[in-house]
């Protein structure tokens, strides 16, 4: 459940703010050589202030095909620019809408992530199930297993919910 947070946590990262971050560009993915790569793999990503970015591509022939695919991304909103060694990106600033939008898509990745908290808690109890039904723990045992089960996801379920909000205030802060 842990893990399942954890991920959460980062995919809230990718979702901007307003402010630059070099973890926003994390989920962009770029066709080089035919697979989809990380960007990150690709390139050094920095943030030298707060409204731009800039990617150092480690292969110079890889410009144009990070170029395209930072375009193509459709929920980032930035145009790239090239100086033919590093590529520019200006953060522009977030209007109430798109603000509006990013909340939603954090509300999104907080439902996703307790999905998969919850996930975790069905493959603990179907194991409890089996346990029992092999006669290695008792039905006592069982009810308290349960118990413990259930009370770990609503503690996880509850981070994951102070997580999303925690993450619209920010998107939501001008």
């Amino acid at each position: 459940m842990a893990k399942s947070v954890e991920a959460t946590l980062e995919s809230f990262n990718s979702v901007r703010t307003g402010r630059a971050n070099a973890s926003m560009l994390d989920r962009v993915d770029v066709d080089y050589y035919g697979t989809p790569t990380p960007l990150k793999s690709l390139a050094g990503i920095s943030a030298p202030d707060a409204s731009s970015l800039t990617i150092q591509p480690y292969d110079l022939s890889a410009m144009s095909l990070i170029e395209k695919a930072i375009q193509n991304c459709a929920d980032l909103g930035m145009t790239p620019s090239n100086d033919g060694k590093v590529i520019r990106l200006n953060v522009p600033p977030l209007t109430a809408e798109r603000r509006k939008e990013m909340a939603k898509l954090v509300s999104k990745l907080g439902e996703e992530g307790k999905v998969a908290v919850r996930n975790v808690r069905k493959a603990a109890m179907k194991t409890v199930d089996t346990m029992l039904k092999d006669k290695v723990i008792s039905e006592d045992r069982k009810k308290v297993l349960e118990k413990g089960i259930q009370a770990l996801t609503d503690e996880n379920v509850k981070k994951v919910e102070a997580m999303v909000k925690s993450k619209q205030d920010e998107i939501t802060k001008v």
